[in-house]
Parts: C-alpha cells; structure tokens; sequence
C-alpha cells in the first residue's frame, strides 16, 4: 500500500493583504514588524464613490520616479518628536514643484516685516500729501493773494491812461466772465477812438485770470519771458515793480509811417496765481483818420500805469 504524500511543514501565517516573497536562496523569508496594539490588517476594500480628486483617500499620488519599496521591509516606528507630514500633500516629482520651505523660525519676523512696511506706507503717503500742498495739488491751497474775477471787467479795469489820446468812449464793449472750480475768467475788449468814426483807432484788451487747481507759474514764464523764440520780430523785456513776475512785449512794424505796419504792446503780469494781460494794438492803412498815433513808448507807458491801479481794484 503506498504512502500518501507528506505535506509540506506549515509555514508562518501571513497577513491576508501581504503577498508571500519569493524564497531567497540565502536566508529564510523575512517578516512584517508588528507595531504594539497595531489591529491586524484586513483584506482591501473597494474604494468608496467620493470628492477627493485622488482615487483613494488614504492613498495619495506616489512618486513614478520613486524607488519600488519591497512589501516585507520592515517599516521604522517614527522617532519621537518627529514632525508627522500631511498624508494629502502633492508629493515632489508629481508634476508640481516642490513645496516651499517654511518660514524661518522665529514668529516676530513676520510681524517686524508688517510693522515696517506700515510704517514705509505712512511715511511715503506724508510725503505725497506734503508735495502736494506745496505744489496746490490739495485744491485748497491756491494763492490768489486776494483778486477775483468780476462779472464786467470793462467796468471794473482802469485805462483812464488812455483817454486823453482817445476820448470816445466805446459804446458797446465786448465783455466776458467764466467761473469754475478749476479757473476764474474776466476778459474785457473795447476800441480806442479819437473821434466818432465807426471804425476803432486802436483796441485794447484786458484779460484776468484766477487759477484755483494749479499753479501757472512755470507756464507763465514758459509763454511770455521767452515769446520772442515762438514769435519773431518781437522784443521783451522784464519789468519790475508789479506783481511777482512781469513782461513787456512790443512789436512796431510801421517804420514811422501812418499809413502801413501796426503796433502792438502788451503788458503780461503774474502774481500768485492770478494772471493779468492788458494789450494793446494799432494798424495803419491810407484809410485811416489817425495820422498822429501814439508812439510805443508812450502806450507802454499807459500799459504799466493803468495795470497797477487795475490789479489794486481787483482786489477785494
């Protein structure tokens, strides 16, 4: 009668989940670690429907550039006070950059960093705010020295110097005002006459103007101290005395003649942020009445004379 087969000696149980080693030729099978009061594993469950975008909660994206760990190698206990990491965290090597370091150690950096950037904000907002009032960017700041606009300039102006060349006056002047937040206009133009012709001897116009936003200063300069470079044939010359800044700007292209060329002179005057021109202009032709017009000389010196005693009536 024949001998049934001998089975083969039971080998060590393994756990359920744990696939069995292939034999080593070396040395017998090595075992799992056991941890203390660690429940025995259970066979894999099928994943649950779930929102994480992983396929399985518990099991984030490995590394496919990481080393195969072997199933049976024993896994170290963590050390203790180790840093246990976030079992969710997107893994290096992933398609995503590596996480970034942690802040530096020490929890009042952070705050100094805070505190001197405030501080930095506070500084720089006292200085915009500092620029702007001496520069009138805060609208309040305007320095009008006390002159307004009026409704009737024509009125209002003093060209008295004018009168004994040219008695008549103008019935019908052409007058103007503008009032806005940002300027303040008064403009006046009237003809000069000798006698009670229809047509005038010369015109004179008077502009005054109140700047309430910006300070025309650096314009002013721009447009009248250097006229001649835009305009030819034209001669300036500061003039003292009268408000902050003053010009006179005269042109004769008549050559003594009575009968061609014109005259022209205006007196442009800036004092804060009010701006004044007074000018004057005369043209000639064989038509003319006047055959004994003023020389320029003598309308400049009507132009300074009658701007005083205007800019002082301007004032409230």
């Amino acid at each position: 009668m024949s001998t049934p087969p001998q089975q083969p000696p039971s080998s060590p149980q393994q756990p359920p989940s744990t696939p069995q080693q292939p034999q080593q030729p070396s040395s017998p099978p090595q075992q799992p670690l056991q941890q203390p009061d660690q429940p025995p594993a259970t066979p894999l469950q099928q994943p649950q429907p779930t929102a994480y975008p992983y396929p399985n909660p518990q099991s984030p994206p490995q590394n496919p550039y990481a080393q195969p760990t072997l199933v049976n190698q024993p896994v170290p206990p963590p050390q203790q006070g180790a840093q246990q990491g976030n079992p969710y965290a997107v893994q290096p090597g992933y398609g995503y950059p590596p996480p970034a370091a942690p802040p530096s150690a020490g929890g009042n950096t952070a705050g100094r960093a805070v505190l001197w950037a405030v501080v930095g904000a506070v500084v720089a907002s006292a200085g915009w705010a500092a620029g702007l009032y001496l520069t009138g960017g805060l609208g309040n700041s305007a320095d009008l020295r006390g002159y307004r606009a009026p409704a009737n300039l024509c009125s209002s102006a003093d060209y008295s110097s004018f009168k004994e060349e040219y008695p008549v006056d103008d019935s019908s002047p052409t007058k103007n005002v503008l009032k806005d937040p940002a300027l303040d206009q008064s403009y006046c133009s009237l003809s000069l006459k000798k006698t009670s012709a229809s047509y005038g001897d010369a015109y004179l116009t008077i502009q005054v103007d109140l700047h309430k936003k910006t300070d025309p200063g650096p314009e002013f300069t721009a447009t009248w101290k250097k006229y001649g470079d835009s305009h030819t044939d034209y001669d300036v010359s500061p003039v003292s005395g009268i408000g902050d800044e003053a010009y006179l700007v005269t042109q004769d292209t008549s050559n003594g003649s009575t009968t061609s060329g014109s005259r022209y002179a205006t007196l442009a005057v800036r004092d804060g942020w009010m701006t004044y021109t007074m000018y004057y202009s005369a043209y000639f032709s064989s038509y003319d009445s006047d055959t004994d017009p003023p020389t320029l000389d003598d309308v400049t010196g009507w132009l300074k004379t009658d701007t005083k005693s205007t800019l002082e009536r301007l004032k409230d």
